[in-house]
C-alpha cells in the first residue's frame, strides 16, 4: 500500500510542477519548478528498482542541467516582452508538436493495456541477485567497455574543441603573463606616501 501512495504522490508532483514550469511567468520560478519535476522523477525511478536512472536525474539534470538553466536565466538580461510578443508566430508548430506528444500517448497506453512486456523476452537478462547498478556497470566494464571508452573519448575531444574555439587568439586584448605575476614583489605593488593633511591623495 505504502508503495501506491509514494508512486501516486510523486507522480502528482511531477505533473503539476511539469505544467507550472511550462505555465510560471518567471523563468526562475520555471526551472525552480523543473528542478522539482527531477526530483520527483528520481523518486519513480527509485520505486521501479532504477537506481542508476534516479541517481542520473540527481546528479546530471539537478546538478548540473538545471543549475546551468538557473544562472543562465539568473545573469542574462533577456527582454521577455519580446519573447512572449513572438509567441503567435510559433503556435503552429507548437501545436504540431502537442499532436504528435499526445498520439505517442495514446498509442502508449493502448500498448500498455494489451498486456505487459515478458521480462523473460528480453535481450539481455538481468541476474536477480544483482542490483541496478551492479548489473550496469558490469555490463558497462566487461562486454561495452570499448564502446564506453569510445564514447568518452569522444567527450573529451568535444571539451579540448570548445576550449581551443574559446581560447584563440584575439586582438587588442592584454594577455595575463603568470611568470611576472609570480615575480612581483610587495614593495613593487605598495608605495607608502606621507600623506599631508587638509590635501588629496595623489594618483
Amino acid at each position: 500500500m505504502i508503495h501506491v501512495i509514494a508512486f501516486y504522490l510523486f507522480a502528482t508532483i511531477v505533473v503539476c510542477s511539469g505544467a507550472l514550469t511550462i505555465l510560471s511567468r518567471n523563468p526562475v520560478h520555471s526551472v525552480l519548478w523543473l528542478i522539482l519535476a527531477f526530483f520527483n522523477a528520481a523518486g519513480l525511478m527509485i520505486l521501479l528498482g532504477a537506481e542508476f536512472i534516479a541517481m542520473l536525474l540527481v546528479i546530471v539534470y539537478v546538478g548540473a542541467v538545471a543549475v546551468l538553466f538557473l544562472f543562465v536565466v539568473m545573469m542574462l538580461d533577456i527582454d521577455f516582452a519580446e519573447l512572449r510578443a513572438g509567441f503567435v508566430s510559433y503556435l503552429p508548430f507548437g501545436l504540431l508538436v502537442a499532436l504528435v506528444l499526445l498520439a505517442e500517448i495514446v498509442l502508449g497506453i493502448g500498448l500498455w493495456s494489451v498486456g505487459p512486456i515478458e521480462l523473460a523476452q528480453r535481450a539481455g537478462p538481468v541476474n536477480p541477485e544483482l542490483s541496478n547498478i551492479q548489473a550496469i556497470g558490469a555490463l558497462l566494464y566487461t562486454r561495452y567497455i570499448f564502446l564506453f571508452e569510445a564514447a568518452g573519448i569522444v567527450l573529451l575531444v568535444a571539451m579540448i574543441g570548445a576550449i581551443v574555439l574559446t581560447h584563440r587568439a584575439r586582438g587588442g586584448v592584454r594577455p595575463q603573463n603568470i611568470a611576472r605575476q609570480n615575480q612581483r614583489r610587495p614593495q613593487d605593488a605598495v608605495r607608502n606616501v606621507n600623506q599631508p593633511v587638509g590635501q588629496g591623495v595623489e594618483l
